[in-house]
């Protein structure tokens, strides 16, 4: 048999397939890999001779050249950095995760019991009254917590009796994951919790920027937080191991016990300069300030209409409108529908004064305000619960325009709570919070109104207008319809498939949903 490689004297032609060399980079610093990664367009060394030359000096000097003088932001996307976020509030969790270049995971109110947890208390400066007000109802609100999640697994235990084969440790502990779907109605959004996050330095800097800009004091510390955490040492994993390793050398040769102790005892700084220079945003700022004025004399007159349905989508419009729409939506309850009628019936001169004013402190460097990314084709304006929204708000392949907390719009009581007979009880709690969160509202302070939020529950309902494409329509209805989710967020994304079904019955066979009026086993997850 013919080698179809070998020439005429017995020896093999060059292969015509190009070497390709693929492999995986481990142990390099965040900002020294990106160094690397963006020389390919500047050298022709290769990712190993890269690695090699470059240093921790030399990526700060390139990086400050490169990103902050001639504003090549994309090296920043190249460096990725993972951090931890601990004891921070529900609110504030919310705000770091709203970023749409994120990844990450928070502590789930589904797989473990708030009660033993703790919360944030904001900051009331002399303001005693007021601090034990807020304590007294977030303690309250604890407390139902703790008695609801007893009470809704008994009611599940006689409602599901336990398979043959199942083990009593994991119907047990289904069954309570079950429970504590139905009892986080009632946490506040002041509930301590923890997240993890892994993300590339660019929006680090813009997410940093976002939160020292935020309205809520703790926001704004965690806006410090971070980038001091970029800028300061990291935690080592492996510190204790390696310098167990560093000591045993030194004990052979102090000489190589030096070197050791240089190599692998360094403090490494994951972003010390990508985001130095974070700081508030004044674009942000002086934005918010005059469309929430705006938003005041234009809709604060109007009562909030009734809701008709907690999921709505809506019909295409003029650019300008859905520009003016979106910036006073942001900044008050009313639902969209009735922004842009009140957009609509202003004029077009009003309109533009409105969108001037989303653009008028635009800095040099700052990108548009996420108002401004419109044009999409499937826009939903969602009213639901805030728990719900929490698993909503994972969804990035969308833009979404949040309004804030709330008690005006009423809150949401799940099924199970009627059928145990606890509805009762369960409305004397949601009374005494939303009275809780009034009174505090109404106390002195710059940020009376902010703080007040925290004693919000979580059953309390929000309004958010999701934009997105086909695709993302079709992935949310089919993922959030599936039986292990939770009945709210199932509902909500039922409700989306059925409203692009009735303006488009052509593309309703696409959807591959599970239809949320089915019985549900609560022992699949």
């Amino acid at each position: 048999m013919t080698d179809p490689t070998a020439n005429g004297n017995g020896s093999r032609a060059a292969s015509s397939e190009p070497e390709v060399e693929v492999f995986a980079v481990y142990g390099v610093e965040p900002e020294v890999q990106a160094y690397a990664m963006a020389k390919y367009s500047r050298s022709a060394l290769s990712m190993k001779e890269s690695l090699k030359e470059i240093s921790q000096q030399k990526a700060e000097k390139f990086l400050n050249t490169f990103y902050f003088q001639y504003g090549h932001r994309s090296i920043a996307d190249l460096a990725h950095i993972a951090m931890a976020v601990e004891k921070l509030s529900i609110l504030a969790a919310i705000a770091v995760a709203d970023e749409t270049r994120w990844d990450g995971q928070e502590r789930s109110t589904r797989y473990q019991d708030f009660k033993k947890g703790s919360y944030t208390t904001p900051d009331f400066g002399d303001d005693e009254p007021a601090r034990t007000l807020y304590q007294q109802s977030i303690d309250g609100l604890f407390a139902e917590y703790a008695v609801l999640s007893e009470q809704m697994f008994q009611h599940l235990l006689v409602l599901t009796p336990k398979p043959e084969e199942m083990k009593p440790e994991a119907y047990e502990r289904t069954l309570r994951a079950r429970a504590f779907d139905i009892s986080r109605y009632l946490l506040p959004l002041a509930t301590n919790t923890s997240l993890g996050q892994i993300v590339n330095a660019r929006t680090l800097e813009t997410q940093v920027a976002r939160l020292l800009s935020h309205t809520h004091k703790e926001v704004r510390h965690l806006g410090e937080l971070l980038k001091s955490a970029a800028l300061t040492p990291a935690y080592n994993v492996n510190q204790e191991s390696l310098r167990e390793l560093v000591e045993q050398i030194r004990a052979a040769s102090p000489e190589l016990g030096e070197r050791a102790e240089r190599e692998l005892l360094r403090e490494v700084r994951v972003a010390p300069t990508l985001v130095k220079y974070a700081d508030p945003n004044p674009y942000e700022i002086e934005t918010r300030r005059a469309l929430r004025q705006a938003a005041a004399e234009l809709m604060g007159p109007a009562p909030i209409a009734p809701v008709k349905q907690s999921v709505d989508l809506l019909d295409e419009e003029p650019l300008e409108v859905e520009l003016a729409a979106t910036l006073l939506y942001e900044h008050c309850h009313h639902s969209y529908r009735q922004v842009r009628q009140t957009v609509q019936a202003m004029g077009e001169k009003i309109r533009r004064e409105i969108i001037d004013l989303g653009l008028r402190h635009r800095g040099k460097h700052d990108e548009l305000l996420r108002p401004f990314h419109a044009g999409q084709q499937f826009r939903f304006d969602i009213l639901m619960d805030i728990g719900g929204y929490r698993d909503m708000h994972r969804h990035r392949r969308c833009v979404q325009i949040g309004q804030s907390f709330t008690t005006r719009h009423g809150y949401d009581t799940p099924p199970e709570v009627k059928d145990a007979g606890l509805q009762k009880e369960y409305d004397a709690v949601m009374h005494r919070a939303a009275v809780g969160v009034e009174q505090l509202a109404k106390r002195g302070g710059a940020e009376a109104q902010e703080n007040s939020e925290y004693a919000i529950p979580l059953a309390f309902r929000k309004r958010t207008l999701f934009k997105m494409d086909f695709a993302e329509v079709l992935y949310i209805s089919e993922l959030r319809t599936g039986p292990a989710g939770h009945i709210s967020y199932r509902n909500v994304a039922y409700a989306m498939y059925e409203a692009v079904a009735r303006k488009y019955p052509a593309l309703a066979k696409y959807f591959r949903v599970t239809d949320v009026k089915e019985p549900v086993d609560l022992l699949k997850r």
